[in-house]
């Protein structure tokens, strides 16, 4: 059998281990479906049966050889289509290959089998289908590394739009300072601002700062000691309030709040959650901190009332670079608006081997839950 004919003839047995091992090589941060996870395998498949079909020259072998791009006309290939979503969906370059490496092992070894005896056409056939399963990578690096490129400067487009408000008034509060006199019941007042918007910038930072080293592969480092949560929540209050002082946060502690934790990284996972609630929670209503001991664990919990978060968003919130929609547009409390706090929150809740999940409805309101374990 002819290696295009088998392709097709077993496209099921191949698309099933393509499902198997994408679903093993997939990100952490969320469950896909076999119909996401399969994506455009299939089509790409048929395209490649038909590339080792295709007559071609000795010079258009040998451009192909050197990476010269191939004219595939204006429609998008699905192994373009298939990179771009890739990106979408959080995998990275080395996932997205490593999909292309077990699809070329998993095809000429279900095939190989059934080949008799080795010619000159067979060697023909696997040389065509490696050439298209490199063409097919190609493509899909070419449109993951354009999309990331899009959110990087998207990203830094945000960052320097975010800074550009607390710096003002940093700048306004410095120039009526060195200008005129003030009076001395204003000076509090301005230091206040100076110092909110000093915080909202420092936040940004450190998210940033947390993200970068997630991208260079580090991971969000922690130093273990003995803490007790209740006063790291209580930090974590005292931040939040001084960014949004016209919220209300409760703080509920209950049972034995000590742990081996990295205070440091924990108090910015409460913070940010908090920081959170007070951007999308409806004025007027309160926002609860919970801290409770539980046999093994911690449970820390902040809960809020404003616009319930629609179910397709709760999958995709703790992604970097992800934030909603604020529900009203004239609202003029600051925002973190780099997508990150809840990317952070996440990544450390795991570096303490810990989970953090959300829920949101009319009734309950939005709450974010974390457990991390005692040790």
């Amino acid at each position: 059998m002819n290696l295009s004919t088998f392709i097709r003839s077993e496209m099921t047995e191949i698309l099933a281990e393509w499902t198997a091992f994408a679903k093993k090589a997939a990100p952490a941060d969320g469950e896909m479906s076999d119909l996401a996870l399969i994506d455009h395998a299939e089509a790409i498949l048929c395209a490649i049966a038909i590339d080792i079909e295709t007559r071609q020259s000795q010079r258009q072998q040998y451009e192909k050889s050197q990476g010269d791009e191939v004219d595939t006309g204006e429609k998008e290939s699905a192994a373009a289509i298939h990179g771009r979503l890739r990106q979408a969906s959080n995998f990275s370059l080395l996932q997205l290959s490593a999909e292309f490496r077990a699809l070329r092992a998993t095809v000429l070894r279900l095939w190989l089998p059934r080949v008799q005896q080795m010619s000159e056409t067979t060697i023909y056939e696997m040389v065509r289908f490696n050439e298209a399963i490199d063409q097919a990578l190609a493509e899909s690096i070419v449109t993951f590394s354009a999309r990331a490129d899009r959110m990087r400067d998207l990203f830094l487009a945000v960052l320097g739009h975010d800074l550009r408000a607390p710096l003002a008034t940093i700048s306004l509060v410095g120039d009526l300072l060195t200008r005129a006199p003030v009076p001395q019941e204003q000076v509090a007042t301005l230091g206040l601002k100076t110092k909110r918007s000093a915080m909202l910038m420092g936040a940004m930072v450190t998210d940033l700062l947390g993200f970068t080293r997630f991208q260079m592969g580090a991971g969000m480092p922690i130093a273990r000691a003995t803490v007790d949560v209740q006063e790291v929540c209580k930090a974590a209050v005292a931040d939040a309030s001084a960014m949004y002082p016209n919220s209300t946060i409760v703080f509920l502690p209950n049972g034995n709040l000590t742990g081996s934790f990295d205070s440091v990284r924990l108090q910015q996972l409460v913070t940010n959650l908090l920081i959170n609630a007070a951007q999308y929670s409806a004025k007027g209503q309160d926002i609860t901190l919970r801290a409770d001991g539980l046999e093994d664990a911690i449970a820390i919990k902040v809960s809020n009332f404003g616009p319930v978060i629609p179910e397709e968003s709760l999958k995709t919130i703790f992604q970097p670079l992800v934030q909603l929609e604020a529900d009203v547009e004239d609202d003029a409390r600051p925002t973190t608006s780099l997508g990150l706090g809840l990317f952070i929150a996440r990544e450390t809740a795991a570096a303490h081997d810990g989970t953090i999940a959300v829920t949101s409805s009319m009734a309950e309101g939005t709450a974010f839950s974390v457990i991390l374990p005692r040790a």
